[in-house]
C-alpha cells in the first residue's frame, strides 16, 4: 500500500500553473530541454548529449530521458538516428498536430497525448477562447524515453523533479515516466472539464433567466438572445476541440492498461487502469457537455422564435387598431354628394367619438388576450 501512495503522490501534478520548460539546453541542440541518465531510480549524470547518455546507459545500465521542445527536422535527426526511431514516428513528432494514439515500431512505443489548458477570461463572449491545446509525444524503448512537447502548455519540468524525488518509482524504468505523463495529462483534462462546466452553467442561467423575463441579460431583448447564441456556438467549438483531445486517447489507455507489453513494467501497468478510468469519466462528461449545449441552443432559438411571435402579435394588434380610423377617414374622404351626416353640424365630433370608442374597445380586447 505504501508503494501505491508513493506512486500516486509522485505522479499527481499540482493544480498551479507550472513554469515553461525554458531552462538552458543540456546539449548543443537548442531543442533539448533536459537530458539525463537514471540508474536505480537516481539521476547519475548531468549535462550530457544524447549520444553520451546512450553510451552511459549501454555501459552501466539504467535508462536515458531526453526532453525536447518543438524540435526541427535537423535538430531531431541526430536523436532519431541515435535511438533508432522510426521515420514515420519522427515525422509525426516534428510536425505535430496529431491525434492521440499509441503505435509500436519494432522495439519502440510511440504515444501522442493532447494537452489541454483552460484560458481564464473575465467574461465569456462570442469570441472567447476557452481551451488551448498542445501535444506531448513519447518514444519509449527498453532503456530510453524521448519526450517531445509542442505548444506553450504541458510542461514536464516539474514532473521530472517529482519523479526524481521518488527513486523507488523511477527505478521501474521508462514506463514509469510514461504513466506519470499520462496521469498528468488526464488530470489536466479533469481540471479543464470543471472550468468548462462553470462556463456552461453560466450560459444556461443567462439563457433561461432571459426566457423568464422576456429579455436577455442586461435587458436588451432579442439582441442579447443573439449574443447568447453566439456564446453557445463558441462554447460548442471549444468543447469539440476538447473532445478531440480526450476521446481518441481512450483506446491507447485501454491497451496500456489491459494488454501486456514488454516495454511496460507489470507493476506500472496496473496504474494505467486508474488513468483509463479517469479518462473515461472525463470523456463521458465532455460528451454530456455537447448534448447539454445542444439543448441550451435549442432553448435559446425557441425563445427567439417566441419573442418574434410576440413582436408580430403586437404589430398586428396595433395595425388592427389603426385600421379603424383609416377606414372611417377613407369612407368620408370620398367625394359623394349624398353621404349620411355630411351636412350635420355634429357629424365630425360624432365620428371622432365613434372612432375613439371602437379603437378603445379593440385595444382592451387585445390587452385582455395578452396581445398587448
Amino acid at each position: 500500500m505504501s508503494m501505491i501512495r508513493d506512486l500516486r503522490a509522485a505522479v499527481r501534478p499540482s493544480r498551479r500553473r507550472e513554469d515553461s520548460e525554458s531552462a538552458a539546453p543540456a546539449c548543443a541542440n537548442s531543442a533539448i530541454v533536459d537530458c539525463g541518465v537514471y540508474r536505480e531510480g537516481q539521476r547519475v549524470d548531468q549535462h550530457l548529449s544524447p549520444a553520451e547518455a546512450m553510451a552511459s546507459v549501454q555501459a552501466d545500465g539504467g535508462f536515458a530521458w531526453i526532453g525536447l521542445h518543438e524540435p526541427t527536422e535537423a535538430e531531431f535527426a541526430g536523436i532519431a538516428q541515435e535511438f533508432g526511431l522510426h521515420p514515420l514516428a519522427v515525422e509525426d513528432a516534428v510536425h505535430a498536430h496529431q491525434r492521440p494514439k499509441l503505435e509500436r515500431y519494432d522495439d519502440t512505443l510511440f504515444t501522442v497525448f493532447k494537452t489541454v489548458h483552460y484560458l481564464e477570461h473575465a467574461e465569456l463572449t462570442a469570441t472567447s477562447e476557452v481551451v488551448e491545446t498542445g501535444e506531448v509525444m513519447c518514444f519509449i524503448g527498453r532503456d530510453f524515453i524521448v519526450t517531445v512537447r509542442h505548444g506553450g502548455q504541458g510542461s514536464l519540468r516539474a514532473l521530472r523533479h517529482r519523479l526524481q524525488d521518488d527513486p523507488e518509482l523511477l527505478a521501474k524504468g521508462p514506463s514509469a515516466v510514461l504513466h506519470a505523463i499520462a496521469d498528468q495529462v488526464v488530470d489536466g483534462y479533469i481540471a479543464v472539464a470543471g472550468a468548462v462546466q462553470d462556463d456552461i452553467d453560466e450560459v444556461e442561467i443567462d439563457v433561461f433567466s432571459s426566457g423568464t423575463t422576456g429579455k436577455g441579460a442586461g435587458g436588451k431583448g432579442s439582441g442579447t438572445r443573439g449574443g447568447d447564441a453566439g456564446r453557445i456556438y463558441q462554447l460548442k467549438r471549444e468543447v469539440l476541440e476538447f473532445k478531440r483531445a480526450v476521446s481518441p486517447l481512450l483506446r491507447p489507455m485501454q491497451l496500456l492498461s489491459e494488454r501486456p507489453m514488454r516495454l511496460v513494467d507489470a507493476d506500472i501497468q496496473k496504474y494505467f487502469r486508474d488513468v483509463a478510468d479517469h479518462l473515461a469519466r472525463v470523456n463521458e462528461q465532455v460528451l454530456s457537455f455537447d448534448d447539454l449545449l445542444n439543448s441550451i441552443l435549442q432553448a435559446n432559438l425557441a425563445q427567439a422564435a417566441v419573442a418574434q411571435n410576440e413582436d408580430m402579435r403586437k404589430i398586428t394588434a396595433w395595425a388592427a387598431i389603426f385600421a379603424v380610423p383609416t377606414m372611417i377617414a377613407g369612407i368620408y374622404g370620398m367625394n359623394f354628394q349624398y353621404m349620411p351626416e355630411l351636412h350635420w353640424k355634429y357629424g365630425y365630433p360624432a365620428m371622432m367619438l365613434v372612432t375613439v370608442a371602437i379603437c378603445t374597445g379593440i385595444h382592451r380586447g387585445f390587452k385582455r388576450n395578452g396581445w398587448l
